[in-house]
């Protein structure tokens, strides 16, 4: 990739020992071109974050941004506060998670055997992408199921989640009953990636509802949220409403015809989510997959 400026990014300490490195949700402005593309068009526009766990000289970068520059950023924001060995964990395969992993090659890059194996897949078509991903860097460590780590003496658990995305990877911190929850949560709402996996996703928005939490940070959300210390497990709650009301516009039709404030008005009036306009037209395009699924309503 190209370099790409930096100078809207901005480092959050939503907890002791967490930073979230926010960028986008800027109005009219855009980073990579003003022609279609995903770093502007998705994750800018609705704003992503990554995150870093850090103690003494030990830190762990959750997703690695939305460019190479972005990826040495957080590195080098990581170095200022005396962090010399760095780990990477990776929540999924989308391109705004791994963009930045080449300022990472010297560094243990660590997910799922379904993100790696999905990552060499479809290496080529990063590749070529706008903008492109090359070289793609690939995980040196990969695993089958759960996974334990330590930062420092932060004790964290690497759970597989399969919402959003099939290889979906959160970080759970036993202690302080945070959960990093990548692209499983996201506020408005989700973005419906695989469309025809719904009825999984909300099973394990089920399993995930279970859990002992005490605050959630996603990749996309609301900044100033985000920067007082994250979500409640209300989250969890309007994602599984939201994911079950989608289902039932093929039964509904009437449904599809909501606006996204309307869609959600009671998890908005709840408090659950915050309404951002960008995501009306990710919740168009939700209800347009669901609504193209084969077979009878």
């Amino acid at each position: 990739m190209t370099e790409t400026s930096t100078s809207t990014m901005r480092i959050l300490e939503p907890a002791p020992h967490i930073l979230a490195f926010y960028d986008g949700r800027i109005p009219k402005r855009r980073l990579h071109s003003e022609e279609a593309n995903w770093l502007d068009d998705g994750a800018y526009s609705l704003g992503i974050a990554s995150y870093a766990l850090f103690d003494g000289d030990e830190g762990l970068v959750y997703d690695t941004g939305i460019s190479v520059s972005h990826g040495r950023a957080i590195r080098a924001a990581l170095e200022q506060r005396g962090v010399t060995s760095i780990r990477v964990v990776l929540s999924h395969h989308h391109n705004d998670h791994i963009a930045g992993n080449e300022a990472f090659a010297d560094c243990e890059i660590i997910t799922h055997r379904k993100t790696a194996d999905k990552l060499k897949d479809i290496a080529a078509e990063l590749a070529s992408d706008t903008p492109p991903i090359s070289p793609v860097v690939l995980p040196t460590t990969v695993f089958d199921g759960t996974k334990t780590l330590r930062v420092g003496s932060i004790d964290i658990e690497l759970r597989p989640l399969d919402i959003h995305s099939f290889d979906g990877l959160v970080i759970y911190i036993p202690e302080s009953r945070i959960l990093l929850a990548g692209d499983t949560l996201e506020d408005t709402v989700t973005y419906v990636a695989e469309p025809a996996r719904l009825d999984i996703h909300l099973a394990e928005l089920e399993r995930l509802s279970q859990w002992d939490i005490q605050a959630i940070l996603p990749n996309h959300g609301d900044p100033d949220t985000i920067a007082s210390g994250g979500y409640d497990t209300s989250f969890i709650d309007a994602t599984q409403a939201y994911v079950a009301k989608l289902l039932r516009c093929r039964a509904e039709p009437g449904l599809s015809e909501l606006t996204l404030r309307e869609f959600v008005a009671d998890q908005i009036t709840a408090g659950s989510v915050i309404y951002f306009e960008g995501y009306e037209e990710v919740h168009q395009q939700n209800v347009q997959a669901v609504m193209s699924l084969p077979g009878d309503a």
